[in-house]
């Protein structure tokens, strides 16, 4: 009865594996499957027939299989385990007594005896053999040192912040995320305990837009930790305590169409010309969700009414089309002299009627405008008589701008125009900055340069990343003042901040087309010496976890459109590789203005984007988020977007681990030291299994002079410590929710050096929600 059943369950299987190997074959893919679907029917038929032979066939196609998959993917067990693990199942399942007895023979005396087993038990004992070898096996692994060699015993770090304190996102103007401080090092991080633990009281509510997302950075000045929260209250905490001093809530309320609700951080000034302690001499700036900047007393968390409108700035002035909902800053402005400069995002794909993307300058004290630079009428940067209005859907800036006050310049990472996947009927000024970094005089918005990345950009490949500002010492030891632009398509662009020029060569690349008729893409795109872009995806990269799913998706990667990076998207669907998070996300890299060498986060997760005819996209409400995941409407265009992660039937990415990595370069040479998988997937999955894939993540790196580089962001719920030299793990501490934010440092006047991380999940990513600030220490 039992070989009867095995029979039978095995014709199906067979018949379903051959049906869809067909279907590969036919779209120019593999021929293993079809091949398999047929040795599991033979294999069903010998054993209805009580054929002892059933087994050594069975031991054959297990042996082909074991040899086919090592041809593909070699010892990677995270490829081998999918491939086989059906398959060695099944052999085992046949060497049992109910199977093997029925295929055996009687002997004369009436002993019965089972089918000669060898054959199947020496391949599966092989085929385990095998994997058992490829679990101690990492050939993803990048081994290699940065050099431990201090460049510049004197880097400029941006403006005066004293070694103890984090004045701004990435300490200084310069957004190098790096600390001076160096109790904490890599002989000692492993003893770091947590310090204190604060929560703020915020946290998600259940009609909330899908991506509420905590990513914030604190600011420590003083004894005073400032940081605002998803629903944009601004909180004051005791630094050495976690004692909460002020909390200030704008009731910026709920709106469902926004399609971000979060704050990466708050905006610290201290007015040289005011009396020390006066009220508001020391300011915190706070960007909300309903589009207004709002300042308050750094000491008592009061409004001060003396700046714009009773303590109010409403960005939206100035805007054509204002649809509630549509822009919100949320990122911290930049402070450069007597001027607050800001930028704001918009919800991406929404509608071709949406605000400007304007960076505009008010001073810091008043409010009052003093320059608006519209990417899409740049020259007119004085500010906007009354009647007139900014560019409608130019491209904007939702990340961070980083100064260099000795040069005047403020630079601007820019996105592209609203719908990110349209290119038609772009202006000339938009096809010039668009998805580019610009550099601003900051007394007159003036732009000095711009350096493209992306040319007629289809993907979202906006900028989305902090640049980071150091100067280069060169071979011929001459000194360079430099931009470090990482890149969501991969790559990391090291530019003269001056002039915008390449240090690190950069090239064009041909790229494909295949557009839309009514659209065109670049023949060629930049790309960069130093860069993570992945190679190009193949069917053997596609995965799953186990053989079924892996065939889906290897016939899904060719139903799509796909040429490599830049594959334009489509009506018949497209594969966006890197995809819509990119390599590099608002997290940026971390960089040791010292050693001039940086430390990352790649991630690789693949997108698929499909056009939607206006006439085909359902009524609204149906099947759309508008976000990175869904239908973006784009309304007022002839075509909606669906996008999404290019996952499988089981929900799992097509594409084979690892997805994450950390990652060192040194950036005089271009050359990357070290790469290698972060992260698990303890909770990614309904078991809390702590294997080390290599996961994808959101945030940003944090580097100290004691050599450590500090990084959450994956989509497992730990903050980790590296030795920069070598990418290795040092420490980890378990977080309450997902650590998708950038850590910070300081010390205390006593000389107590402390690590700060926010936890408190990313609605994209799908980590726990939460509202806790933990501080770490040494004993």
């Amino acid at each position: 009865m039992a070989v009867t059943s095995t029979a039978v369950v095995l014709t199906l299987i067979g018949l379903a594996i051959f049906g869809f190997g067909s279907q590969l074959v036919m779209l120019g893919g593999s021929f293993y499957y079809a091949l398999a679907g047929i040795a599991f029917v033979v294999t069903a038929v010998l054993l209805f027939q009580r054929n002892k032979v059933a087994l050594h066939f069975y031991a054959a196609f297990v042996v082909a299989t074991l040899l086919w998959a090592l041809w593909e993917v070699g010892f990677d067990w995270w490829q081998l385990g999918p491939r086989g693990g059906f398959i060695i199942l099944i052999g085992m399942w046949l060497l049992m007594p109910w199977i093997r007895k029925p295929l055996g023979f009687t002997s004369p005396t009436g002993t019965s005896y089972g089918a000669n087993a060898v054959p199947l038990l020496t391949a599966v004992l092989v085929s385990v053999g095998a994997a058992a070898f490829a679990m101690t096996q990492d050939p993803h692994d990048l081994e290699g040192n940065l050099s431990s060699e201090i460049v510049t015993s004197a880097p400029s770090y941006g403006n005066d912040v004293p070694d103890n304190e984090w004045h701004q996102y990435g300490r200084t103007s310069y957004g190098q995320r790096y600390s001076p401080l160096s109790q904490i090092n890599a002989q000692n991080v492993n003893g770091l305990k947590e310090a204190w633990r604060y929560q703020t009281g915020d946290v998600k509510l259940p009609d909330d837009v899908g991506e509420t997302t905590y990513q914030v950075t604190p600011l420590k000045v003083g004894n005073s930790l400032y940081l605002c929260t998803p629903h944009n209250w601004a909180i004051a905490i005791d630094a050495a305590t976690g004692k909460e001093k002020w909390k200030y809530d704008p009731n910026a309320g709920m709106n469902p169409d926004r399609q971000h609700q979060t704050c990466r951080g708050v905006t610290y000034y201290a007015d040289p010309a005011a009396e020390s302690g006066s009220f508001c001499a020391a300011r915190v700036y706070l960007p909300t969700s309903d589009a207004r900047l709002i300042a308050l007393d750094a000491a008592t968390g009061q409004v001060c009414t003396t700046f714009a409108d009773k303590g109010t700035l409403l960005l939206t002035s100035g805007m054509e089309h204002n649809p509630a909902g549509y822009y919100y800053s949320t990122s911290p402005p930049a402070i450069a002299g007597n001027k607050i400069i800001i930028g704001g995002a918009v919800n991406d794909n929404y509608s071709t009627q949406e605000q400007s993307g304007v960076i505009r300058a008010f001073d810091v004290s008043t409010g009052a405008l003093i320059w608006n630079w519209d990417s899409g009428n740049p020259t007119q940067t004085q500010p906007l008589q009354p009647g007139q209005t900014y560019t409608t859907n130019s491209p904007n800036s939702w990340s961070v701008f980083s100064v260099d006050e000795a040069l005047g310049l403020v630079y601007i990472p820019l996105g592209n125009q609203v719908p990110d996947q349209l290119g038609m009927g772009r202006s000339e000024n938009v096809e010039k900055y668009s998805s580019s970094i610009v550099a601003l005089d900051v007394n007159t918005g003036q732009d000095k340069w711009v350096r493209q990345f992306v040319h007629h950009d289809l993907w979202d490949m906006d900028v989305p990343a902090q640049p980071v500002l150091l100067d280069i010492t060169k071979k011929d030891g001459q000194t360079v003042p430099a931009l470090v632009g990482p890149t969501k398509q991969g790559d990391i662009y090291v530019l003269d901040r001056r002039s915008g020029e390449p240090i690190l060569a950069m090239t064009e690349e041909k790229a494909p087309g295949g557009t839309i008729p009514e659209d065109f893409s670049a023949p060629t795109q930049p790309t960069s010496a130093l860069s993570f872009k992945p190679d190009p995806l193949v069917e053997k990269n596609m995965w799953g976890v186990s053989m079924f799913d892996q065939l889906a998706c290897r016939i899904k990667f060719h139903q799509l459109n796909y040429e490599g990076r830049y594959t334009p998207p489509s009506l018949n669907g497209s594969l966006i590789y890197p995809g819509n998070f990119g390599t590099f996300n608002w997290g940026s890299v971390a960089v040791d203005p010292e050693r001039q060498v940086m430390f990352g986060m790649p991630t690789y997760l693949a997108f698929t984007s499909k056009l939607v005819p206006r006439d085909q996209i359902p009524p609204r409400g149906q099947d759309e988020k508008g976000s990175e995941q869904g239908l973006n409407r784009n309304d007022g265009a002839p075509y909606g977007v669906f996008m999404g992660p290019f996952l499988g039937p089981l929900g799992v990415p097509c594409q084979a681990p690892p997805w994450g990595y950390v990652a060192g370069a040194d950036l005089r040479t271009g050359d990357v030291a070290y790469k290698h998988k972060n992260g698990t997937v303890y909770d990614m999955t309904p078991l809390p299994l702590p294997f080390k894939v290599g996961v994808p993540g959101i945030g940003g790196p944090m580097i100290t002079k004691g050599g450590v580089a500090f990084l959450g962001a994956a989509v497992d719920n730990y903050l980790r410590a590296y030795d920069l030299t070598s990418g290795k793990q040092l420490w980890e501490a378990r977080l309450p929710a997902g650590g998708q934010a950038t850590p910070m440092t300081y010390a205390m006047e006593n000389g107590k050096q402390y690590v700060v991380m926010v936890a408190g999940g990313h609605g994209s990513v799908g980590t726990k929600p939460g509202d806790y600030v933990i501080a770490y220490t040494l004993p």
